[in-house]
């Protein structure tokens, strides 16, 4: 029994740590932010997500990496680790309201620098003075007097956003709204049975903001396509099919560890904060103004010392496996059950995109108009458009190629333009096509073009090189 129990504490931190090698703790931008999607478009059937096998392997590795931080949690190695935490973010929870209360004002100064937006870079504004109202907001935090008016004024910039977007698209920012705007009331109240709750409400609008973005992963993997044929290091080697699954279900599963025992909560949120700032260098100053604000709470979660295990259930390692399949099940309900109850069971953009076959659904999950964002496509020759246009731009291009005096250079250049245009067409495909052949061809000829392009540009490089070498 003795060897046993001191065994448990090494057992567990192996099977954390494999768990959390193999998990895929990639960067995580906003997809909404670098992509034209179509809000609209009916969502990947969920019978997808629940037969494919990199999901199951998803959840395995987080609930052995969960049940292993839980099994430590219990042990003299556990309480050791935590009191390691707490001496390293001590200085930040004794200071946790002032450093909130900055980053919520900094933000706010943030957008409002970067203008034309309500509460995040998607949400484009068409008003000037919202950015002022921003402005505004981030001079109230200061203030114990004045921060229920800046609570107010980040649930009204919500509202305002819902007279130009659709409830739907807004669900997204509604968690980490309510919850901050909680949090600021909370912290300026005088009454100690409501203050001392100002972080919990922050922990639970992260978690329910992470869980529910998270499903977009498994609803709509078409609108993660072009960041990763963009950026392919994104899945560290994995194939794409295999690497959205698995960054969806850590999302997902992170973020419920926030709402779980002391040692999962602030395993999750370490693990959060790795993936969100890793996602800076790809994806630049955008996903670190639109991210500030999680990754904040993000801190606070870790460095919050408290051990919130206020129910039973959360103490038994049973409850784990369970509770988790519950939310996930929850969740994925109310998602596809809202989306389908506002747009149908095909979507809005199927009625513009199948007109001539009403009864198929149609899967456009991306706009042709980088300018229109998150609007189906008009009915009635969008694709024909988008090919032509393509068409134009290779003729040119490819007639500019084949006129170098070298004949081989002649040969690349000319080879080069003809590709870039199969892969443009391969990607309206993906944007407008339906049929399941066709798009995992357009899939094949973006990868493959975007190889051999790549081997054609090193060879001009290289007699580019060789051309500008002394004789």
């Amino acid at each position: 029994m003795e060897h046993a129990r001191s065994c448990g504490p090494r057992a567990a931190i192996r099977a954390a740590t494999a768990a959390g090698m193999a998990a895929p703790l990639a960067a995580s931008a906003h997809v909404k932010w670098f992509a034209p999607y179509i809000i609209e478009a009916p969502p990947q059937r969920l019978m997808e997500t629940l037969t494919d096998r990199w999901f199951w392997t998803g959840i395995l590795l987080v609930l052995v990496f969960f049940l292993a931080a839980r099994a430590l949690e219990k042990t003299r190695a556990g309480g050791a680790v935590l009191a390691g935490f707490d001496k390293v973010t001590g200085p930040l929870w004794a200071r946790g309201d002032d450093f909130m209360r900055f980053v919520i004002a900094a933000f706010f100064v943030a957008i409002f620098a970067v203008g034309g937006v309500y509460l995040t870079p998607d949400l484009k504004s068409p008003h000037e003075w919202v950015s002022w109202m921003q402005l505004l907001i981030a001079a109230l935090v200061f203030s114990r007097r004045t921060m229920p008016l800046a609570a107010a004024g980040i649930i009204g910039l919500w509202l305002l956003a819902l007279t130009q977007y659709e409830l739907f698209h807004l669900l997204d920012y509604l968690a980490l709204g309510v919850g901050v705007a909680a949090y600021l009331v909370l912290a300026a109240s005088d009454r100690l049975d409501w203050n001392r709750y100002r972080f919990v409400v922050l922990r639970w609008g992260v978690a329910i903001a992470l869980m529910w973005s998270s499903l977009e992963k498994f609803a709509y993997p078409d609108w993660f396509y072009p960041l990763v044929e963009e950026k392919p290091f994104l899945t560290f080697g994995m194939p794409r099919d295999v690497f959205i699954p698995m960054a969806g279900v850590a999302e997902f599963t992170m973020g419920f560890g926030l709402l779980w025992t002391a040692l999962i909560r602030r395993l999750s949120a370490l693990a959060l904060f790795v993936i969100f700032n890793a996602a800076v260098y790809p994806f630049g100053r955008l996903d670190l103004v639109g991210h500030a604000l999680i990754m904040a709470v993000i801190v606070i979660i870790f460095a919050d010392p408290t051990p919130q295990v206020r129910f039973a259930l959360r103490r038994t390692l049973a409850a784990i496996p369970a509770t988790l399949v519950a939310t996930m099940a929850v969740s994925a309900m109310s998602y596809w059950g809202l989306h389908h109850a506002l747009y149908g069971l095909d979507g809005r953009s199927g009625v513009a995109a199948n007109n001539n076959n009403p009864g198929a659904a149609a899967r456009s999950t991306h706009t042709h108009d980088p300018e229109r964002p998150h609007e189906a496509p008009a009915a009635g020759g969008s694709a024909q458009a988008a090919y032509l246009a393509s068409m134009q731009r290779m003729h040119g291009d490819m007639e500019a190629g084949v006129k170098h005096p070298d004949p081989d250079q002649a040969f690349v250049r000319g080879m080069i333009a003809h590709h870039r245009a199969a892969i443009e067409m391969a990607q309206i495909q993906l944007r407008h096509g339906t049929e399941t052949q066709n798009r995992r061809l357009a899939q094949e000829i973006i990868e493959t073009q975007k190889r051999e392009i790549a081997e054609m540009e090193a060879w001009l490089r290289q007699r580019h090189a060789g051309e500008d070498k002394p004789g």
